[in-house]
């Protein structure tokens, strides 16, 4: 716990605790609308954003999220066309994104470009401008995710229902693909674009295998998400290990965990429930003739 006294740590954890609430927050709605995988493909997105910043010597996490919008607002405008070409089109702008972000890196020939930072995390480099960022967009979209709770699970579960209930379907689903792109690009100083996705998913993941209720399962999740913050972080500053890495383990053994003790419940609750008897037949009639 030594670790935690310098500033540097200090800022670690606070970073991380705020995405560990936040994307979970966000995810569920993923998660629901089968979107799960939606993050990998707005973070490589999100690396063009960081190689135009350094390239023209602004703030790489700034530039990130107004390129991140961008490009998720275009992959909700194909999505929402249903076309068959839909997956091409996001194909090719998902692998577009990381190809200019690696080619903006090396063009920029910044001192401070290193991409492994923001492709896999680098907590114990953020800096009080970054922690500043991280905790106030953090907080915004905490804050959307839980006040617009019924209308986005509305949208998430059932387009068409929301629709003929009046609700604004097109803001709601861009409103979605906005915060999608702001949470992956405030985490890539956490946990890297290549891991976030696994932060946003895998608590909902663990909190659906004991939960019923969408609301618990929120609540649940937004837990295991703190718990994996918090204790990848420990884990990292004590074993020595890449902090987004260990956060992102310490999710799946939570999943592991919790998938392994509710398998376990269900066996005991099947055995314990008494097999039904057999009902008595009932007697037959004798026609008399």
């Amino acid at each position: 716990m030594e670790l935690f006294q310098y500033p540097y740590m200090q800022r670690a954890l606070i970073a991380a605790l705020v995405i560990g609430l936040a994307a979970p927050a966000l995810g569920i709605y993923l998660v629901q609308r089968r979107l799960a995988l939606i993050g990998d493909g707005i973070g490589h997105v999100a690396l063009t954003g960081v190689g135009a910043g350094l390239l023209l010597n602004r703030s790489p996490v700034l530039v990130a999220v107004i390129v991140a919008t961008l490009g998720a607002i275009a992959i909700e405008l194909v999505r929402s066309r249903g076309r068959t070409s839909g997956d091409l089109a996001l194909a090719l702008l998902f692998y577009g994104g990381i190809a200019g972000g690696v080619m903006l890196v090396g063009l920029s020939h910044s001192p401070s470009a290193n991409l492994n930072a923001y492709l896999f995390g680098s907590l114990t480099t953020i800096s009080p401008t970054d922690l500043t960022t991280i905790v106030v967009l953090g907080v915004v979209i905490l804050v959307a995710m839980l006040v617009l709770r019924p209308a986005l699970f509305a949208v998430s579960h059932d387009e068409e229902y929301a629709r003929v209930s009046g609700l604004p379907v097109r803001t709601l689903n861009m409103l979605i693909a906005i915060t999608t792109a702001v949470t992956v690009t405030i985490a890539m100083r956490a946990v890297g674009v290549l891991l976030i996705s696994a932060l946003m998913v895998v608590p909902v993941a663990s909190a659906q295998q004991v939960t019923r209720g969408f609301r618990s399962t929120m609540t649940a999740a937004m837990a295991l998400g703190l718990f994996a913050a918090g204790s990848g972080v420990w884990v990292a500053a004590n074993a020595d290990t890449a902090p987004g890495a260990s956060v992102v383990l310490m999710a799946i053994a939570s999943f592991l965990v919790i998938a392994l003790a509710a398998a376990g419940w269900r066996v005991l609750r099947r055995r314990r429930v008494p097999a039904a008897a057999p009902a008595a037949p009932e007697p037959h009639e004798v026609l008399i003739g």
